[in-house]
């Protein structure tokens, strides 16, 4: 079916002419309005040719806005655009699964052949992807074991620091209780060689103090 271009000519309307002498007749003319061509649906079903829509308000070739431009022409236009686009999407949704069921051999050949390159192209892909999986999965657990290895490493480290550090503390302590001691013998034989020289120049310890 093909439908017909949709013009409106220029229609001039007479309001009725008053009576009183104030007011005169006037005519009002109605702006003239083409729209986009609509072909033949059948040949839309195949094509890509995209259908424009309209505004009903706002027509096209009319640069003012007027009350009288919601026509039904317009409508009817939109109306038009609908159903074709409406076969369109219906003629490509039936030709998908038209070939392989009622088609000729080479058409079902053809959708077999389309149908093992997609499966071939799904198996490769699905190949790339584990490939790039397992390879992350490499990269990453080589990064967990050299984590691991410096967390080891300085782990170690700070172990060896700790003991070098509490051996220099008890070497440290160690001289420090022998230096000690060294002193608290000294003075006590320091005190003892005192007592006995006051014990020979005064034999009698009144006091009891010396030994």
């Amino acid at each position: 079916m093909k439908l017909p271009a949709i013009s409106i000519p220029s229609t001039p309307l007479c309001l009725p002419q008053d009576t009183s002498p104030v007011r005169q007749s006037r005519c009002l003319v109605v702006t003239p309005m083409t729209f986009p061509m609509i072909s033949d649906s059948a040949r839309l079903c195949t094509s890509s040719q995209s259908i424009p829509i309209l505004n009903p308000l706002h027509p096209p070739l009319v640069h003012k806005r007027t009350v009288s431009l919601e026509t039904p022409a317009v409508h009817h236009h939109n109306h038009q655009r609908t159903l074709i686009m409406q076969r369109r999407e219906h003629y490509r949704y039936h030709q998908v699964w038209r070939k392989p069921f009622y088609g000729t051999s080479s058409e079902r050949e053809e959708y077999r052949k389309d149908l093992r390159e997609q499966l071939m192209r799904q198996i490769e892909e699905k190949c790339v992807a584990l490939k790039m999986q397992l390879s992350s999965k490499l990269k990453e657990a080589e990064y967990v074991c050299e984590v691991d290895r410096l967390a080891l490493s300085s782990e170690r480290e700070q172990r060896i620091q700790h003991s070098r550090a509490m051996t220099a503390y008890r070497d440290e302590n160690k001289r420090l209780m022998e230096q000690r001691w060294r002193d608290k013998a000294l003075t006590r034989s320091q005190e003892a060689l005192k007592e006995r020289q006051l014990l020979r120049l005064n034999p009698i310890n009144w006091s009891g103090t010396l030994k």
